[in-house]
């Protein structure tokens, strides 16, 4: 028995899975059921699953689940079905499973999208051809920024997702929120901590700028090239945003700054970010994308740089963990010295962004 054909019948039992599917999802089909692994990681594990009808994949804690992948599992599974029937580009969910007796963990079905996805390298941001030169590279931020435009349109009270965040004082949560996270990787890791440069002046400057909340709306939360398929031809069109682990309901500007962060400021063109691993040399400029983002939704871009810094500030505290788990012999060597610069330019720019804004309080 080959590993891959070993861990898929660990992690799902076919029969009962049919079983589930000939009542919970009919318009899978009728035949013997096949499935394969697709990929898989600490996260969740992905296989798909054919019966002669549409194609689709099952998505799983893995067999070793880290905490709360069930509820995140969950999660993902409630959005996606409330974006069913919206403008949303997403993968239509077919069914979802809470009860464990199935396959031995909450799982959920969906539509298997053909599309590309940016490839991450230690050094890269790879795009598929033709969009990986000009003119077509130049258009691929645009795609996003559609996808974005039309999640931000959905009223998520009128698909049912009250509840699902807790939007009120959304901005004013956001610097407790994730400097408590950071704090936390001391005693989750037996984290010495290391001296971060701009965290402090960042920190401060964020809770003393907030601006006030706008209408709230449904984050994706890890917004960018690497979690979204697009079409393989041109023109550039996103078919699916994947990867809704971290959607909530809160301010969709703070989705579109961590996105935009990568692209080169008007204000500076010249100056190419160095916290990630992008070249934005063929791209539009963050202004060109936020006003366009404006114009598609009415959004205010007014307080652009206060959400820049916010995603850089959330980033840098989310991305310490993995300097963290290497200090504790979690992962390997390669994620400080990967992991660690980054952290450490992500809070640079923040505070870079911070001062300039105090200097600058308009871009356009």
């Amino acid at each position: 028995m080959s590993e891959l054909q070993s861990a898929t019948e660990s992690l799902v039992d076919a029969a009962r899975l049919a079983e589930w599917l000939d009542v919970n999802a009919p318009e899978l089909g009728s035949e013997r059921l096949r499935v394969e692994v697709v990929s898989g990681g600490t996260s969740n594990v992905i296989f798909g699953i054919d019966r002669g009808g549409v194609a689709a994949v099952l998505r799983r804690p893995p067999a070793v689940p880290p905490p709360g992948s069930g509820k995140s599992i969950q999660r993902e599974a409630r959005v996606l079905g409330a974006l069913n029937g919206t403008d949303v580009p997403h993968p239509h969910l077919y069914a979802r499973c809470e009860d464990e007796d199935v396959i031995g963990a909450p799982f959920y079905v969906m539509e298997r999208v053909d599309g590309w996805a940016a490839k991450l390298t230690d050094d890269d941001t790879v795009y598929s051809a033709p969009f990986d030169v000009p003119p077509w590279r130049y258009g691929v931020p645009f795609a996003l920024t559609d996808a974005l435009i039309a999640l931000g349109k959905v009223d998520y009270m009128a698909v049912s997702l009250d509840g699902f965040g807790k939007p009120h004082n959304f901005l004013g949560r956001q610097v407790e929120r994730w400097s408590s996270q950071l704090a936390s990787y001391k005693e989750l890791y037996n984290y010495p901590g290391r001296e971060l440069p701009g965290y402090a002046f960042v920190r401060d400057w964020l809770a003393a700028n907030i601006p006030a909340t706008p209408p709230p709306g449904i984050m994706h939360g890890d917004v960018g090239t690497p979690n979204a398929l697009f079409d393989h031809g041109p023109p550039c069109r996103v078919k699916a945003l994947i990867d809704w682990e971290l959607s909530t309901i809160g301010d969709p500007m703070l989705d579109f700054a961590w996105f935009a962060n990568a692209l080169r400021d008007e204000r500076e063109p010249e100056r190419v970010p160095r916290h990630g691993t992008f070249d934005p040399r063929d791209c539009p400029t963050r202004q060109d994308l936020a006003r366009y983002y404006a114009a598609g939704t009415g959004r205010s871009i007014e307080h652009l740089d206060y959400y820049l810094v916010l995603a850089l500030f959330k980033g840098g505290c989310i991305l310490e963990y993995k300097v963290a788990e290497a200090m504790a012999g979690i992962q390997s060597e390669w994620a400080i010295t990967f992991f660690g610069p980054m952290v450490v330019e992500m809070f640079a720019e923040a505070e870079r962004i911070a001062r300039r804004a105090e200097r600058q309080p308009k871009w356009f």
